[in-house]
C-alpha cells in the first residue's frame, strides 16, 4: 500500500520529520550547514567607504555577475530597502518617457500598479491583470511601451514560462521584479533591461538589501532622460546626466550592513558549491518536483497555478479542493487552511506555510535552492495528516 493511502485514511502522525522545518517564502531558510561562524570575517565597525569595505562589496558584485552569467555590458549595484527598494528605484528613475504596460497577477505585482498609477500618476498606463493562478495574455503586451512585470509571482505561485514573449527589437524598456526567480529560474538577461532581487529569497540571505541589474539600454535611459518628479537621495542613480558609476563598482548610496554583506558572500559560496546557477536551478526544480508528484496522487489538493509551464519552482502555492472544504463559506475555508498550517507549526514540522494574506486560501511552500529535497519529502505525509485532522474536526470526530 502506498504511503499516500496510509496517510490520507489515517490521522496517525507520520514518524519522519523534516530536519529543517523552515519553508517560509521570505525571509527564506539558510542553506544546510550555515552557522554564525560564516560571519566572523565581517568588517564590523569599519567605514563603508574605505578601500577594504568597498572591496568586499565589489567582490560580492563580481561574484554575483559570474554566477548569474550576466552579459559583460550589464551593470549591477547594491541598493537600499530589499527588492522593494530596488523596484521603486527602477520605476521612479526610468518611467515617464513612454507609455507603460504593467502586468499584475499577484499581490506584489499589483503593488507596482498602485505605484505607477496612484503615486507616479502616469497618464498613459495599460494594466494587464489576471486572477490568482493565471497570467495575463502576454501576446497583448505592447513593446513600443515600457513594460513592468514580476518574473515569478510569489503570492500566486505563477511565473512567466520563459522570455520568448519579449522581442529583441523592443522599443521600450522591460523592468522585471525577479526576486523569487533569480538564482532559481533560467532568465534571459538580454530580454531584461532593469531586474531586481533581494538576498533573502532564493539565497536565504539577510533582508533589507536589494540588487539592481541594468542593461545598456536602461543606462542610456538614465543618462538621457530626467523624470519630471523629484527623486530622493536614496533613489538617485545618475548625476548631471551621467550614471553614478561608483554605485556599480562597490560604493553604496547609504550605509549598508557589513554583517549582511558577509552573509551574502557566504550564500554565494553555497551556490558555487552546488554547481553555480545550474545547480541552484536544479535544486529548486527537484524540490518543486517532490510536491508535483505528491499533488498528482493526492485527491484533496491542487496547485493554485493553472498550468504546469507557469508553475513556480520556488513559491509553490496549493489550494484545498476537497468538496467538503470548498463548500464552506469563504472565511471558514480560509480558517481551515490556516488551522492546517498552525497544526504543522505546533508539531515543529513546517513554519510559515499559510497562504499570503491577500491570496486565496491555501498553503505556500518555499522550495528554493537552500531547501533540502529530503525535507520536502518528509513534509508531504504531514500535509496529509494535517488535512485529515482538520477534516475530522469539521465532522466532529476529532
Amino acid at each position: 500500500m502506498k504511503l499516500l493511502e496510509l496517510s490520507v485514511t489515517s490521522s496517525n502522525k507520520p514518524t519522519r520529520r523534516p530536519e529543517n522545518p523552515r519553508f517560509s517564502s521570505g525571509p527564506c531558510t539558510k542553506h544546510k550547514g550555515w552557522t554564525v561562524e560564516v560571519l566572523k570575517g565581517a568588517l564590523l565597525g569599519r567605514n563603508h567607504r574605505q578601500a577594504d569595505t568597498k572591496g568586499r562589496i565589489a567582490q560580492a558584485l563580481a561574484r554575483t555577475r559570474a554566477l548569474l552569467e550576466l552579459p559583460e555590458d550589464y551593470r549591477i549595484a547594491l541598493v537600499p530597502a530589499s527588492d522593494t527598494g530596488a523596484v521603486e528605484m527602477a520605476l521612479w528613475n526610468l518611467l515617464g518617457l513612454r507609455g507603460v504596460d504593467v502586468l499584475a497577477w499577484d499581490a506584489f505585482s499589483a503593488d507596482w500598479v498602485t505605484d505607477i498609477v496612484d503615486e507616479l500618476k502616469l497618464a498613459d498606463v495599460r494594466v494587464l491583470k489576471a486572477p490568482f493562478g493565471e497570467l495575463p495574455d502576454l501576446a497583448q503586451v505592447d513593446f513600443t511601451r515600457d513594460v513592468v512585470f514580476a518574473w515569478n509571482g510569489t503570492t500566486s505561485g505563477v511565473r512567466v514560462p520563459d522570455a520568448d514573449w519579449i522581442p529583441d527589437t523592443r522599443e521600450g524598456l522591460t523592468i522585471c521584479d525577479g526576486t523569487s526567480a533569480v538564482f532559481a529560474q533560467d532568465m534571459d538577461w538580454r530580454k531584461l533591461d532593469a531586474t531586481t532581487y533581494s538576498w533573502q529569497k532564493v539565497l536565504g540571505g539577510e533582508a533589507q538589501h536589494g540588487m539592481l541589474i541594468l542593461s545598456p539600454r536602461a543606462v542610456e535611459r538614465l543618462e538621457t532622460y530626467k523624470p519630471p518628479w523629484p527623486l530622493p537621495k536614496l533613489f538617485r542613480l545618475s548625476k548631471e546626466g551621467k550614471l553614478m558609476d561608483a554605485v556599480f563598482e562597490g560604493a553604496t548610496i547609504n550605509t549598508p550592513s557589513l554583517l549582511c554583506i558577509e552573509d551574502y558572500l557566504a550564500a554565494l559560496s553555497f551556490v558555487e558549491s552546488i554547481g553555480g546557477l545550474k545547480g541552484a536551478i536544479a535544486r529548486a526544480d527537484a524540490n518543486a518536483g517532490v510536491i508535483a508528484n505528491w499533488v498528482a496522487e493526492t485527491p484533496w489538493v491542487d496547485f493554485l497555478a493553472r498550468g504546469p509551464t507557469t508553475r513556480s519552482n520556488t513559491s509553490v502555492c496549493l489550494k484545498v479542493t476537497d468538496p467538503l472544504v470548498t463548500a464552506l463559506p469563504a472565511d471558514a475555508h480560509a480558517a481551515f487552511t490556516k488551522r492546517m498550517a498552525r497544526r504543522l507549526e505546533a508539531e515543529g514540522v513546517a513554519f510559515d506555510i499559510a497562504a499570503y494574506r491577500a491570496a486565496p486560501p491555501g498553503l505556500r511552500i518555499w522550495t528554493g535552492a537552500t531547501v533540502e529535497r529530503s525535507d520536502v519529502e518528509a513534509l508531504m505525509p504531514w500535509l496529509n495528516w494535517a488535512f485529515q485532522r482538520e477534516k475530522e474536526a469539521l465532522a466532529g470526530t476529532d
